[in-house]
């Protein structure tokens, strides 16, 4: 039997791919417990700073695989109610930025793991439904929570109230996605971005990607606190000859760019 889960690395940077194509990389316990276990596991290697998730094309995840919950098999009978409230799903608390790649359809569990990645890029190809009431459960991994911050609630309850697909192109203009690509750019325009977050300093991108997380749930002056104390924390530790030399490579990183 071929893997559930492919994994990739190379400058610094992690391709992790579900592969259960012909299900349409459908979560069943295996590919849970491999995609859980993979993650850990990178985000403890100091030799990775960015980790992408994709599928196996012709889909992102069409989300948990109902064939195997429905006939009793390794699921919620066997992980009972922490397998639905476990915060990110199969995903651990990651402290690298994680980038999901979405190549196809990304489906209601599908969709919610697309949401706990830090931002999306979308293939042309991409699709996007939260088919939870059409199938009569209820969200248990931060749906109602991240999908109105990206587009707003009433769109979001558009999208769960009716089950239908949305389009890579209008899921890009209600800011579901950053951008959308041609599939065959898809992942060489994603490990571009990822070798971006990497040329930077990998403990100052995590500390901003915390506040960002935290700050998102917080009233707006709570935000603005979180921020002064992270800010005073992080410059704490910080030597004027380490950031003497960043500013030297970002003003020529800044040239090239022109």
């Amino acid at each position: 039997m071929p893997d559930v889960l492919l994994v990739e690395t190379g400058d610094r940077i992690a391709v992790v791919t579900m592969n259960r194509p012909a299900a349409r990389n459908a979560l069943n316990a295996e590919l849970r417990g491999a995609i859980g276990e993979n993650m850990a596991a990178l985000d403890a290697d100091d030799s990775i700073d960015v980790i992408v998730l994709t599928g196996a094309d012709p889909a992102f995840c069409a989300g948990l695989d109902l064939k195997e919950l429905g006939s009793g098999g390794a699921g919620l009978t066997e992980e009972g109610e922490s397998f639905i409230t476990r915060r990110r799903g199969p995903l651990p608390e990651l402290s690298k930025p994680l980038i999901a790649a979405v190549n196809g359809v990304a489906i209601t569990g599908g969709f919610e793991l697309a949401l706990n990645c830090d931002f999306i890029i979308a293939s042309e190809r991409a699709r996007f439904a939260d088919t939870h009431a059409r199938i009569g459960v209820m969200p248990g991994w931060g749906l109602t929570v991240l999908l109105p911050q990206a587009i707003g609630i009433r769109r979001a309850k558009q999208l769960s109230g009716t089950g239908n697909f949305l389009d890579a192109r209008t899921a890009c203009e209600w800011n579901l996605v950053n951008q959308v690509v041609p599939h065959d750019e898809l992942l060489p325009f994603t490990l571009s971005l990822a070798a971006d977050i990497a040329g930077n300093d990998s403990a100052g991108v995590g500390h901003i990607y915390r506040t960002y997380d935290e700050g998102a749930l917080l009233s707006a002056d709570e935000a603005w606190d979180l921020e002064a104390r992270r800010a005073g924390e992080w410059l704490a530790g910080v030597k004027a000859s380490d950031i003497e030399e960043r500013r030297r490579a970002v003003t020529e990183r800044g040239r090239s760019q022109l």
